[in-house]
């Protein structure tokens, strides 16, 4: 049987709870910074369920102002983590940023986020800029994915 996930957009409150979930954030962000990053910006939250528990979430916003749309935070609780969680998040920002008249993307990540990388790759996003850290493993890179509406 195949699992369900459901997802919703939320408060940020509710982004906030999962975000503790994440083992590889070792000071997760509270409100107030989520708040601060996508103020007076077009803005996308979302959590997704299975089974009624929040086991990931985005939070994405128009940080560019180009006709891209910054996934800025994503993350899947490991309890809920090769279930499909994160491409159903993905998909549905997808399609909500084609429906606001985006045509890509963009999402940022760390070197040593392999998992992430791999995944982004898998799913069609393209290397665009590093930005060099003294410590490799903490390298920034940012990617991109072609949005293409169907004829």
């Amino acid at each position: 049987m195949a699992i369900k996930i459901k997802i919703k957009e939320v408060s940020i409150e509710e982004v906030v709870k999962v975000n503790t979930t994440i083992i590889e954030f070792d000071s997760p962000y509270q409100k107030d910074h989520f708040e601060e990053r996508y103020k007076d910006r077009e803005k996308l939250i979302i959590v997704a369920y299975i089974d009624d528990k929040p086991a990931g979430y985005i939070v994405g916003y128009d940080k560019f102002s180009d006709g891209s749309f910054y996934c800025w935070m994503a993350g899947v609780n490991p309890s809920f983590r090769s279930k499909g969680v994160l491409k159903t998040l993905m998909d549905y920002e997808d399609k909500w940023a084609k429906e606001k008249g985006y045509k890509k993307i963009r999402i940022k990540t760390r070197n040593n986020r392999r998992e992430m990388l791999f995944y982004l790759v898998k799913y069609g996003f393209f290397f665009t800029e590093v930005t060099q850290h003294p410590n490799i493993k903490d390298n920034r890179i940012l990617l991109e994915k072609e949005l293409y509406v169907k004829k």
